[in-house]
């Protein structure tokens, strides 16, 4: 197995500078902060959910944990992406040491949810996007995919923290390459755990929902 699906990956002088580079940059540029709203900051292993509308939406959540917390938290990405150039390959598996995930089924050679499952059992917590992929719609969220179901069912005793990301969509638009000054917010709501007999609809829709209500409470009535 290699060292970008292990949860204790050790960080070299450089890659904590670029570390400390990327999250200093996301600050300047988005003003982010972090409202734990149903929740406390806590290093048990979690699994954060989000809306995706950004390649840097995880960038966001990890930047508003704690410093403690950014060292034990990895987030869920696309091995296709980060693995696609040298820069992209040494910020996912040395700065995020991300948990990449081969999301072609003709190449696919480790089963997705026991690489999350053994990042959680090392004491890494995760950061996942449920819709599976970037939301360009005009709707909110789009519906979510099978592996928050699957890895909740493998663990149900790890919690599922709902996090909403705001306004990143705006900050970095589709298709710019410069980004745009804004406030950006990431409200972390109440732990979900998966419901004794519960069915894979029922929670998707659950969780999904979690979600939608700390929107609704961020832009109040």
């Amino acid at each position: 197995m290699s060292s970008t699906h292990t949860s204790k990956v050790a960080m070299s002088p450089i890659d904590i500078v670029a570390a400390t580079a990327v999250t200093g940059l996301a600050r300047l540029v988005t003003g982010v902060r972090g409202n734990w709203l149903g929740c406390a900051p806590d290093p048990h292993p979690r699994i954060y959910f989000a809306n995706h509308n950004s390649h840097g939406d995880f960038v966001l959540i990890w930047t508003v944990l704690p410093p403690a917390l950014r060292r034990i938290t990895r987030p869920v990405a696309g091995s296709d992406y980060w693995m696609a150039s040298g820069l992209r390959r040494f910020i996912g598996c040395h700065v995020f040491r991300a948990v990449l995930i081969d999301r072609n089924p003709n190449t696919l050679q480790e089963n997705p949810i026991a690489l999350m499952a053994s990042a959680l059992d090392a004491g890494s917590s995760l950061i996942m996007f449920p819709e599976g992929t970037r939301n360009t719609s005009q709707e909110p969220l789009l519906p979510f995919k099978n592996g928050l179901y699957h890895l909740a069912k493998a663990r149900p005793k790890v919690e599922l923290v709902p996090a909403w990301i705001e306004n990143l969509n705006r900050v970095m638009p589709k298709g710019e390459i410069v980004p745009i000054p804004l406030l950006c917010t990431v409200t972390f709501g109440s732990p979900l755990l998966l419901a004794e007999s519960e069915d894979k609809i029922a929670f998707l829709d659950r969780a999904r929902n979690a979600l939608l209500r700390l929107r609704r409470d961020h832009e109040g009535p």
